[in-house]
């Protein structure tokens, strides 16, 4: 059985290494995106279980416009923001997420939110 997979979308590179580091050593199989590629290319080539999307992609992309171009094309794929924003919680835009995370050095909410949106998945 091969491992599940995430997609993780973040323009920063530093996040993109720690994030995948830290979901390959929980058993998760890790795919990463600075975001300029077009997310449901992305999405189609990968297949991820839950994708992992930054807010601030740089300063001319948003990832929750990435976010609805998710929603549109694949409804039932769990996305979690993560942000170090928490004020982006209140955004209309951002509700239509599973979940929401505010980054930290310490991953242990991100992991147990991709757990529990893989959980609901499979």
């Amino acid at each position: 059985m091969s491992a599940k997979k995430i997609l993780v979308v973040d323009d920063e590179k530093h996040i993109r290494m720690l994030y995948q580091e830290e979901l390959e050593s929980e058993g998760y199989a890790v795919a990463v995106s600075d975001g300029r590629e077009p997310i449901l290319d992305v999405v189609a080539r990968e297949k991820p279980l839950v994708v992992v999307l930054d807010i601030k992609l740089g300063s001319d992309l948003s990832g929750l416009d990435l976010l609805q171009e998710i929603r549109r094309g694949e409804p039932a794929l769990p996305v979690i923001l993560s942000t170090a924003y928490d004020s982006f919680q209140h955004d209309l835009k951002s509700v239509v997420a599973d979940y929401y995370v505010v980054k930290s050095v310490d991953l242990t909410e991100l992991k147990a939110k991709v757990a529990l949106a893989i959980a609901k998945r499979t």
